[in-house]
């Protein structure tokens, strides 16, 4: 994992998860605006993730989820308030986490959680029943189902870091780890949260995040729904709106905590 500081006198640290099948050099605008507004970044690769990762997804979500217990304390480690920020599986990680035990940080930033997806690989659902664990799919999410940035396209065509192959074991424990997120009982413990939901998203179903939202029972949270993203806010034409929105939650969030921003 790799960490940026901020320009200046750092205010925050956020620590960035992404999401299935893509790395973390796909966040570098972001990075770079978190840094220009006082924030160290702390980010990488999920395991079997970016340069050392698999032609084939085959982890285990436990492996995932140690991971991310590292991020967050690498985060820790300023002494500053941290912020983590999930986007896509990145969200749903975090989320798993925190329903199982407290995490000492200033808020929570989710966009675009798989509680439930709407794209599935193709022909999935007819054959299911006679895959292999062994056997391998293709989750097919190509850029133009992301993002309407046409900017990006040619850069995520020539990216040899994306892979949505993975087995057949490896989806199934997807759809049993998503499903175990969004039909948890309990409840997390009290810290704001933001979610940022794609009103044109192809690739998850974002009224599951909604209901996983209200359950919670927080007593401040902000759901924003963008009207015509698509799945990746944070890659979207309208990607600077989506992070000035982002950057207020996280100003109010500290001056709520006693800090000068």
């Amino acid at each position: 994992m790799w960490k940026w500081e901020a320009e200046g006198q750092p205010k925050a640290v956020v620590a960035i998860v992404h999401n299935a099948y893509e790395h973390h050099s796909r966040y570098a605008w972001l990075i770079q605006k978190f840094r220009s507004a006082g924030f160290h970044v702390v980010t990488g690769d999920l395991p079997g993730h970016g340069a050392e990762g698999k032609r084939i997804h085959d982890e285990s979500f436990d492996a995932y989820v140690t991971y991310v217990k590292k991020l967050v304390e690498v985060g820790l480690d300023d002494s500053l308030p941290l912020f983590v920020m999930g986007h896509g599986l990145g969200a749903t990680i975090v989320m798993r986490m925190i329903q199982a035990k407290k995490i000492e940080c200033a808020g929570f930033i989710f966009s675009s959680p798989w509680l439930a997806l709407k794209h599935q690989p193709p022909k999935f659902s007819t054959v299911l029943s006679k895959l292999t664990s062994s056997m391998k799919i293709n989750h097919d999410i190509s850029i133009e189902l992301l993002t309407r940035n046409y900017d990006l396209y040619v850069e995520a065509h020539q990216d040899r870091h994306y892979n949505s192959v993975a087995r057949a074991s490896w989806y199934k424990d997807l759809q049993t780890f998503m499903k175990a997120v969004a039909q948890y009982e309990g409840t997390i413990h009290n810290v704001p949260i933001l979610v940022h939901i794609a009103g044109s998203d192809k690739i998850a179903d974002s009224s599951q995040t909604k209901k996983w939202l209200i359950h919670q029972n927080l007593s401040e949270f902000q759901y924003k729904e963008w009207k015509h993203l698509y799945h990746d806010v944070f890659q979207e034409p309208e990607r600077e709106e989506v992070y000035l929105y982002t950057e207020a939650f996280m100003n109010n969030v500290l001056r709520s905590l006693g800090y000068i921003v």
